[in-house]
């Protein structure tokens, strides 16, 4: 058995010393590097039982963590913010000695913990921290409806699921085996929460435990419940491929007048997402939307919503981007998940570019232009997309991630055409190497393109995602009526438009220069596919 405490005493020398009591979170990430205590866990099951004190905005009970230890240790290590205090913990009922630094906890035993299965439970409470602006700065947000209900909502994906209970807090290792969450809360409030509600029970002093249960892989940060005065709103949908579904809408009290419309807006946008990515991914549960007072996020089967029922008129029908994206993420994140933050784009670039598909199927290819258009107008291309390996949530996420990402889809849609690229779409999407217990990486991306259009495309994926550049283009007047072009920096030979005094004609844009007749100024790749600047001499 190797012995770790040399090098834990080295770690705990160089992690940043925090306030004991500071419920300010900003400077919290998840994942970045793996740390080698965590990357010999195999994270299986979580079993969160909570007691939620509302009137003191404090969490108290534990969580059970069900893991393979592929080789010996002495040492286990777990994420949760230091605002919460550990009180025991238990290894396979065996209690065993831990202590908390900042925001980790560790779990020393001499004997030491074998290769194989153990469980670790952690009893803890406390005040988790508050959200500060969620969903972008996550926590809890203890509010109340306007009926004056306490209503009760988590976001954690940013900072992780370590704001409220003990986890391996990296997005390469989901419990495969899903969770259970045991959430009580005072009577005749409702918790809603990830899968399916197995049971409801009447406590003690005024209580309800509300019992939760997801059997598939899910992120830590869809790992949460939200309360409030809720009714449950539902109907059955079937799915493309003929599967019943239950729909359900926890939607305050107040606002059942809005949720048969909402449903109606949840089918039609499921129809256009199942055309394009496949088949509903959890159809073994549910399609839950939950209402909660910030911007919605893509919690796995309860995507939250916050809108307050506004729309905007799209070919006469109502839409709500916040309702609709986070929705697609029920593909794009939950179903199909980066391997490491590092890879955001995937998730956040690919949803974001199912918004433009939901214009092309009411509006046409006008409307799903307008929005490319929209998504390239605001790329600020501060930094690039893919910084590398083991980047934490911090550092990668920007508005980028969305805009970037999603303009770089309709590139490569461009680039290869309606007959592979949509059709490769739909297989990152739906086949199992891409997804549930599997995870992606921008390699991945590159080489099933790359496989199926039988064009080389890394040196497309890393100039766009890989680096700030822009494709420089130059237009230079070489004569009466005659015009070279030629790119300084094109990754590969590139299909591009050019408007002239004879019409559009499609030309293969190099590095070599190519000559054009025109007697007007030619516009090149007016249709505006590529992230370019012109530079004409």
């Amino acid at each position: 058995m190797k012995n770790r405490i040399a090098f834990l005493l080295l770690f705990l020398a160089t992690v940043t010393n925090l306030p004991a009591q500071n419920r300010d979170i900003s400077y919290m990430t998840s994942g970045g590097k793996l740390h080698p205590l965590q990357a010999i866990m195999d994270i299986r099951h979580y079993t969160i039982a909570l007691d939620v004190n509302i009137q003191q905005e404090a969490i108290s009970g534990y969580t059970s963590i069900d893991l393979i230890l592929s080789q010996p240790t002495d040492t286990l290590l777990f994420d949760l913010v230091h605002l919460l205090t550990v009180n025991k913990i238990t290894a396979n009922n065996k209690a065993v000695n831990f202590f908390q630094k900042d925001d980790y906890i560790f779990i020393t035993d001499k004997a030491g913990f074998l290769p194989g299965n153990q469980t670790i439970k952690i009893e803890y409470g406390g005040k988790p921290p508050v959200a500060v602006k969620p969903p972008w700065n996550g926590g809890f947000t203890w509010t109340k409806d306007k009926s004056g209900n306490p209503w009760v909502a988590i976001n954690c994906q940013l900072e992780g699921a370590k704001i409220y209970f003990p986890c391996k807090d990296h997005p390469s290792d989901e419990p495969n085996e899903g969770a259970d969450l045991f959430i009580t809360v005072p009577s005749g409030l409702i918790v809603a929460g990830p899968g399916l509600l197995q049971s409801t029970t009447k406590k003690k002093n005024n209580k309800t435990a509300f019992h939760w249960k997801t059997n598939y892989t899910i992120s830590n940060y869809c790992i949460l419940f939200n309360i409030g005065k809720y009714k449950v709103v539902s109907r059955t949908y079937t799915t493309i491929d003929g599967n019943k579904v239950p729909m359900e809408f926890y939607v305050l009290e107040k606002d059942v007048a809005h949720a048969a419309h909402v449903l109606d807006l949840r089918e039609r946008d499921t129809r256009i997402l199942e055309k394009y990515f496949g088949e509903y991914p959890w159809i073994k549960e549910k399609i839950g939307i939950g209402q909660v007072p910030n911007p919605g996020m893509e919690h796995q089967t309860m995507i939250t919503y916050g809108d307050p029922f506004n729309y905007v008129n799209v070919a006469g029908q109502d839409y709500s981007a916040n309702l609709f994206h986070e929705f697609g993420h029920e593909w794009w994140a939950n179903k199909v998940t980066n391997k490491d933050w590092a890879h955001m784009w995937i998730q956040e670039g690919i949803d974001t570019y199912s918004e433009a598909l939901f214009f092309r199927e009411l509006t046409g290819e006008k409307g799903y232009d307008s929005m490319i258009l929209a998504f390239r107008l605001d790329i600020e291309n501060k930094k690039p997309l893919v910084q590398g390996e083991e980047v934490n949530s911090g550092d990668t996420y920007t508005g980028d991630v969305y805009t970037k990402g999603a303009f770089f889809m309709h590139a490569l849609r461009y680039i290869l055409g309606d007959s592979i690229f949509f059709p490769t779409l739909k297989q990152l999407a739906t086949d199992t190497k891409y997804t549930y217990n599997n995870f992606v990486t921008t390699d991945d991306v590159e080489q099933l393109f790359s496989h199926q259009s039988g064009k080389i495309l890394k040196p497309l994926f890393d100039f766009y995602l890989r680096t700030t550049n822009r494709i420089e283009i130059l237009l230079i007047q070489s004569g009466t009526d005659e015009y070279r072009v030629l790119s300084l920096n094109t990754p590969m030979p590139l299909p591009v438009e050019i408007v002239t005094d004879a019409g559009v004609q499609k030309i293969i844009l190099d590095k070599k220069p190519l000559i054009i007749k025109s007697k007007t100024l030619p516009v090149i790749d007016a249709g505006g596919n590529y992230f370019k600047k012109i530079i004409i001499l």
